[in-house]
């Protein structure tokens, strides 16, 4: 087994939306950010001392435009193959977030009225097409790529071998990033209660770190306890009726 290492590369200010670069035998991408990030990435890519064209695959977490909008522009510059999840393919062919949005508090009502988060971006295909726990070894890396739906019915996360999830918005840091190693919630999830089960099935696999597309690594401890509450608040919310989710199945 290699040893595996997880460099960050925001897209956004400091860790308001970031990618990943996850090092092996091979270098691999983990989310493609916003709409026209494509050649930030790739000079990110080659500031860390990797070649662009060297990527063996580029990882798109979820169907949302802060994490595929430059997914087909990245394929173009460097190359390799992208791999998405098939209950998001909805979005990934049609180049827009599956809508209406579902705010998890006040930054996502805030958030939803924005112009920005209703644009279309550039669709992509994936080249690899996701339905269960996926191998990356033959891409070069230690790890496994693991459905994590939730967030959206196509959400995925990397586990490493040696203990990193990078886990897309399983969970994030308060404020988009801004309150750092606070956990809280996206601003946007389907189905709440799913994505808190799929994040409590990541943490009993016992990761080291959490890599979240908002704000810095999480510690899994500090995560553990936030989940804890949440499942008080969520179930609350739902005994009030007041539990937004998506009921409609997604489609492609």
């Amino acid at each position: 087994m290699s040893d595996t290492k997880i460099i960050p590369m925001p897209v956004l200010g400091k860790h308001a939306i970031n990618t990943y670069l996850v090092l092996g035998r091979r270098p691999v991408i983990v989310d493609a950010g916003t709409p026209g990030s494509g050649r930030k990435i790739y000079d990110q890519v080659a500031q860390h001392g990797v070649d662009p064209q060297d990527i063996a695959l580029i990882v798109l977490t979820h169907g949302h435009i802060d994490h595929f909008g430059s997914a087909a522009e990245l394929r173009r510059l460097t190359g390799a193959p992208v791999a998405g999840h098939a209950a998001d393919l909805g979005p990934y062919r049609t180049g827009r977030s599956r809508q209406p949005y579902l705010p998890t508090g006040a930054t996502g009502r805030l958030m939803k009225r924005s112009k920005a988060m209703h644009v279309t971006v550039e669709r992509v295909e994936p080249d690899v097409l996701l339905t269960g726990e996926t191998s990356l070894s033959d891409y070069g890396v230690d790890a496994r790529i693991m459905p994590t739906p939730g967030h959206t019915a196509g959400s995925v996360s990397v586990l490493t071998d040696t203990g990193d999830l990078v886990a897309g918005d399983l969970v994030a840091n308060s404020f988009m990033g801004l309150i750092t190693g606070r956990p809280a919630n996206p601003p946007f999830h389907d189905d709440p209660l799913r994505n808190l089960a799929s994040l409590r099935e990541m943490l009993a696999l016992n990761p080291a770190r959490l890599h979240v597309g908002h704000g810095t690594a999480l510690d899994p401890e500090r995560v553990r306890r936030w989940a804890n509450r949440e499942e008080h608040r969520l179930h609350t919310l739902a005994a009030k009726g007041r539990l937004l989710q998506r009921t409609e199945p997604a489609s492609s």
